[in-house]
C-alpha cells in the first residue's frame, strides 16, 4: 500500500524517512498504519509532500529530504498539542446503597396525601384548608408568606396527579439520592423546588396558584444534567448534548402537556436545578461526597424546613 500527497513537491528530490529525524521518544512510538495515516495527513495540511510505504520493518512515512525538517518541527507540535487527548474518563464512584431510605420518603409523601384528603376535621382544618394553607399563590408568597413555596411541593390536586409525580420524579430522584447520598439530593430538591416556585410567583399574575411536586421533579432533571456537565466537561466535545439535550426533551415532553400544568414553575425548577448542581458538582470534585453523618444533618435539615414551612402555614395562615 502506497499513499502520496497531491501536492506538488520535488519528485525527483530523494526521499527519506520522517522518522530518523524526529525525537527519539516520538519515533520510538508504535508506527501503526493508523498512526502513520494521521501523521501524513496532517503533513498534508500543512503543505508537506508526502507518501507512506510498507516493507518489511513496517509502516514508514516518507517526504523529500529537503521538507524532512518541517515535517518533523510539524509532528512535533501536532504530538505536544494533543498529547493529553483523548482525556481519561473521570472515575466513577460506587452509587450510595439508600434506594429503601428513598422510597419511604416518596411513601410518605403519598400518606401525607391521603390525610389531606381525609374530609373529616384534621388539626381543625378540612381538606380544602390544606390547599388553600399551602399552595404556591403568588400574590401571598409576595405578600411574605414564605412558607407557601415548601408546602405547595408536599400537595397534590388529586390522586393521578401525585401518582404522575411518584411515578415519573421517583426514577430521577432515586438515581440521583444514590449518586449524592440521600440528605445532600432532598436538599439540593427542596432547593431547586421552593427557589423554582418563588420565582414563578414573581412572572405569574397576584392570583396564580400551583401545588405540585413537579417543579421538585424537573429540579432533578436539572440536577442530574448539570452533574454529568460537571463530570465530563473534559469529553463536553462529544458528550454536553447528551444530558442537556434529553432534559430539554423531558421538559418538553412531560412539563408543558395538560390543562393544569405549569409550565413556569417546571422551567424554573429546571433552572435551579442546573444551576445548584453545577454548584455540586464542582464542590464534590474538590471535597468529596458528604460522610454519613454530614448526609443524616442535612437530611435532618430539609425534614425541619418541611414541617417549620407547614407550621407557619397552621400557624400564621389563613
Amino acid at each position: 500500500m502506497e499513499h502520496t500527497s497531491e501536492i506538488p513537491g520535488p519528485h525527483d528530490e530523494e526521499w527519506v524517512e520522517v522518522a530518523s529525524g524526529l525525537d527519539p521518544e516520538l519515533a520510538a512510538a508504535p508506527s501503526s498504519s493508523g498512526r502513520i495515516l494521521l501523521w501524513a495527513l496532517v503533513l498534508e495540511a500543512r503543505f508537506v509532500p508526502c507518501r507512506i510505504e510498507h516493507d518489511a520493518g513496517g509502516w514508514c512515512l516518507l517526504v523529500p529530504a529537503g521538507y524532512r525538517d518541517k515535517a518533523c518541527e510539524e509532528l512535533r507540535l501536532f504530538e505536544e498539542e494533543n498529547r493529553n487527548w483523548p482525556p481519561e474518563a473521570p472515575p466513577v464512584h460506587p452509587l450510595a446503597e439508600n434506594t429503601l431510605a428513598t422510597l419511604s420518603v416518596l411513601v410518605l409523601l403519598a400518606t401525607f396525601h391521603n390525610l389531606t384528603r381525609i374530609d373529616d376535621t384534621l388539626f381543625s382544618f378540612s381538606r380544602q384548608d390544606w390547599i388553600g394553607l399551602g399552595n404556591a399563590q403568588a400574590a401571598r408568597i409576595l405578600d411574605g408568606e414564605w412558607w407557601r413555596v415548601v408546602t405547595a411541593l408536599t400537595l397534590h390536586a388529586d390522586s393521578l396527579h401525585l401518582v404522575s409525580n411518584l411515578a415519573i420524579g421517583g426514577i430521577f430522584v432515586v438515581f440521583l439520592c444514590r449518586e449524592l447520598g440521600s440528605g445532600l439530593a432532598w436538599s439540593l430538591l427542596l432547593g431547586a423546588g421552593a427557589l423554582g416556585n418563588l420565582a414563578n410567583a414573581y412572572v405569574q399574575p397576584p392570583g396564580h396558584s400551583s401545588v405540585g411536586a413537579s417543579t421538585t421533579v424537573f429540579g432533578a432533571v436539572g440536577i442530574l444534567a448539570a452533574l454529568s456537565l460537571v463530570h465530563y466537561r473534559q469529553q463536553l466535545q462529544r458528550r454536553w448534548p447528551l444530558p442537556v439535550s434529553s432534559a430539554l426533551a423531558l421538559l418538553a415532553l412531560l412539563g408543558t402537556e395538560g390543562k393544569n400544568t405549569d409550565l413556569g414553575a417546571h422551567l424554573f425548577g429546571f433552572l435551579f436545578g442546573t444551576c445548584l448542581g453545577l454548584i455540586t458538582g464542582y464542590v464534590l470534585e474538590r471535597y468529596g461526597r458528604p460522610g454519613r453523618l454530614l448526609n443524616a444533618l442535612l437530611a435532618l435539615f430539609s425534614a425541619v424546613v418541611v414541617v417549620a414551612a407547614w407550621w407557619a402555614a397552621l400557624e400564621f395562615g389563613g
